[in-house]
């Protein structure tokens, strides 16, 4: 009997339907309520809160270090103070409700009690066996958190670990590529795939100015053209860094193998669909091209 092979994208698609199921609770009304009960109102301040509560209460630069294109005076506004509204632990338990609520909601009790979604669980869990924490300081932080009792949650997690895994490689990628944290979001909005600019000037910190400057410093290198758009050579670029992610990425999909990653792919993506379809994202989130 022969073993199918993994093909080059197939972690990534993987992950892109993972990921979708993970983002939910960012947008979720669920999370502010959760993390509002605790004296924590401001949006950015969630978003800092949550995802960086894995890595303790640490301070603005090492939240700016880890999450690469916030501007870090922004950070710095809501980090460490923060802390002194709540403990990680209790973000880190906060944000956990507001997924259970989030995933209930969007999904539906029955699609959360689901075999498909144990099934999922399993899988994904299995995937995220095979990461590694060298140089991946989100991903290692999560991993040092236990596993959701919970199908649902216990997917949410596995998730998260495939989506901080490869955002840390991803960050490797940009900084040998030579693009700092706004300019790469510059050239993945012009891909299309990206956020649109007022999302990212409304929760990143970046002024209209500065986004213009990294616009200028892109064309000055032949990455962008006069409209904004990626030339060749920046087109060029973006695909290099997709494909470094990969590479970077591939342990998690090799261990599960190609069947698992498949069968991972699709369970996620009828789960994504579903959230989708539920209203997870606001309309206007990604940028059009």
């Amino acid at each position: 009997m022969t073993t199918a092979a993994l093909d080059a994208r197939a972690g990534r698609r993987c992950h892109n339907a993972l990921n979708s199921l993970h983002s939910t609770h960012y947008f979720s009304p669920d999370l502010g309520r959760e993390l509002g009960a605790l004296g924590v109102t401001d949006a950015r301040a969630v978003n800092f809160a949550v995802r960086a509560a894995a890595l303790g209460a640490v301070g603005a630069g090492v939240v700016t270090a880890a999450f690469y294109n916030y501007k870090h005076d922004l950070v710095a506004r809501h980090v460490p103070a923060v802390w002194e509204k709540l403990t990680p632990q209790q973000a880190l338990a906060a944000r956990l409700r507001a997924v259970d609520a989030t995933l209930r909601r969007l999904l539906g009790a029955q699609a959360v009690a689901s075999a498909e979604m144990a099934e999922a669980a399993e899988l994904a869990l299995r995937a995220a066996g095979g990461c590694s924490r060298s140089a991946r300081p989100l991903y290692s932080a999560h991993a040092d958190l236990p596993v959701p009792d919970a199908p649902h949650l216990a997917l949410w997690h596995a998730a998260t670990l495939l989506r901080e895994h490869r955002g840390d490689g991803h960050l490797a990628a940009l900084t040998t590529a030579g693009l700092d944290g706004l300019e790469a979001l510059v050239t993945h909005t012009a891909t299309g795939k990206g956020m649109a600019p007022k999302w990212i000037l409304s929760t990143r910190g970046w002024t209209q100015e500065e986004w213009d400057a990294a616009t200028g410093r892109l064309r000055e290198r032949g990455i962008v053209d006069a409209a904004g758009e990626l030339t060749e050579e920046g087109t060029a670029l973006r695909e290099g860094i997709e494909r470094e992610t990969d590479r970077l990425d591939a342990a998690p999909y090799a261990h599960l193998g190609a069947e698992g990653v498949a069968r991972l792919t699709e369970l996620g993506s009828a789960f994504a669909r579903a959230a989708l379809e539920a209203g997870a994202f606001p309309a206007d989130l990604l940028a059009k091209r």
